[in-house]
């Protein structure tokens, strides 16, 4: 058999995969299913001969079988891929809080690509990005049509190297461009302080590896500070997600019992459930849980399973609704597959894919004053900008902030004083 009719099986026997229609020991509906499939897939093996053999210019046989399965991708929906050697590296390397780009997280939304969230104290955050931005053009050329996978790889970098991106934002009558230096991302997963004596703030900014270990420590920090923790503020906005097992891990922290999330999908192992555990749990004291746009993915799991539970009053602005479950799958030269395998549900048997979770108290951002230095644009440093924008970011947040200590102060004094009028709150 020649090397190029053995090349040839080998795609036929790869898109067979990918596609998974054919399963050993199927009856007679798979097996002509399968005939279907084989037919379909000798037309794709003759397009390529033709292709190879008649095509104006010599073309790369691998570039082209890669072409062909990120277009089965882009089909089925945004969040599945194909990912290069890099991209499956990077992939892994994120869990783990630690790249080099601009600190943005991004999906394609109603096929326009999308920031999610910034990252805290990175780049693009200081440079004034903010999630539900719309990115029109990467160094000039369009985003669309273009693929998540492709525009990480667009949009990442070496430290010192810089971007350029166009975008397009609510109050904007226009695009503008942002041209923003790269920089070593390293993303702490946990943040905690006391915010007054016997009331506690926890921000979560990603669901990496080490996300509940982290919290535990920072929890029972707060716990033993003099006085013990009457409230607890968790911070979960422009936290994107990461990790599902460890987003999990995070509401099972905050419950004794009662259901967290379950996956649904088309294979058993998709289909999955997380309840709550009594052991370790720091469920005596009353919560709040700030979210904005910007919380997705794992973020909502928590945010639903605390709210559908009872156990936290959800306070903020509606989530951004990415309600799917991703599986990476390692293939052959350092390939790998970014694959949409089951939706998962709040413990209520809500999906938010594409919905979002609404709080409980709707707790709108005061809109930003215009600036008096933004009018004489061109006599602002690049530096002075920045300073501008994180200030006037921190304001902004603070207000919510402010709102959800008010709001819990005032229901730990309430049910303080039933419990003294021997009622139970």
């Amino acid at each position: 058999m020649s090397g190029k009719n053995q090349k040839m099986i080998m795609i036929t026997l790869l898109l067979i995969i990918l596609t998974g229609l054919i399963s050993s020991g199927a009856g007679q509906k798979n097996a002509a299913s399968a005939k279907e499939t084989y037919e379909e897939l000798k037309i794709f093996t003759d397009v390529m001969n033709k292709v190879k053999k008649l095509y104006v210019e010599e073309v790369d046989t691998d570039e082209l079988i890669q072409a062909a399965i990120k277009g089965m991708m882009k089909k089925l929906d945004p969040h599945s891929a194909l990912l290069t050697p890099q991209a499956y590296r990077e992939m892994q390397v994120d869990t783990r809080g630690k790249f080099e780009g601009l600190g943005i997280v991004i999906a394609i939304r109603d096929e326009v690509l999308t920031v999610i969230s910034p990252i805290d104290d990175t780049p693009a955050f200081k440079a004034g990005i903010k999630e539900g931005d719309k990115i029109l053009k990467i160094d000039g050329e369009t985003t669309k049509g273009i693929t998540l996978m492709d525009a990480v790889g667009k949009l990442r970098g070496p430290k010192g190297t810089k971007v350029t991106i166009a975008i397009m934002r609510e109050e904007f009558t226009e695009s503008r461009e942002f041209t923003i230096t790269r920089d070593v991302i390293k993303i702490p997963s946990i943040k905690s302080k006391m915010l007054e004596d016997g009331y506690g703030y926890v921000r979560i900014t990603q669901y990496q590896e080490r996300t509940n270990q982290d919290l535990e420590k920072s929890l029972r920090e707060l716990e033993s500070s003099p006085g013990g923790l009457k409230g607890l503020i968790l911070d979960l906005r422009r936290n994107p997600g990461g990790l599902l097992e460890q987003a999990a891990k995070v509401a099972d922290r905050f419950l004794d019992s009662g259901l967290i999330v379950y996956t649904e999908g088309r294979t058993p192992s998709s289909n999955l459930k997380r309840v709550a555990h009594k052991e370790n749990s720091h469920s005596n004291y009353p919560m709040v849980v700030l979210v904005n746009k910007g919380t997705a993915s794992g973020s909502e799991i928590v945010a639903g399973a605390l709210q559908d539970n009872g156990r936290a009053v959800i306070m903020g602005t509606k989530t951004f609704g990415k309600g799917s479950v991703q599986t990476i799958f390692p293939l052959r030269e350092g390939l790998g597959l970014r694959l949409t395998t089951a939706k998962w549900y709040t413990p209520d048997g809500s999906s938010i894919h594409d919905e979002g979770i609404t709080p409980d108290i709707i707790i709108e951002l005061p809109k930003p004053s215009p600036s008096s230095k933004e009018a004489k644009d061109e006599k602002i440093s690049d530096e002075e900008k920045k300073s501008e924008v994180e200030e006037e970011s921190k304001e902004i947040e603070d207000y919510q902030l402010e709102k959800a200590l008010e709001y819990l102060k005032t229901y730990v004094r309430m049910s303080n004083f039933k419990k003294a009028e021997g009622v139970s709150p």
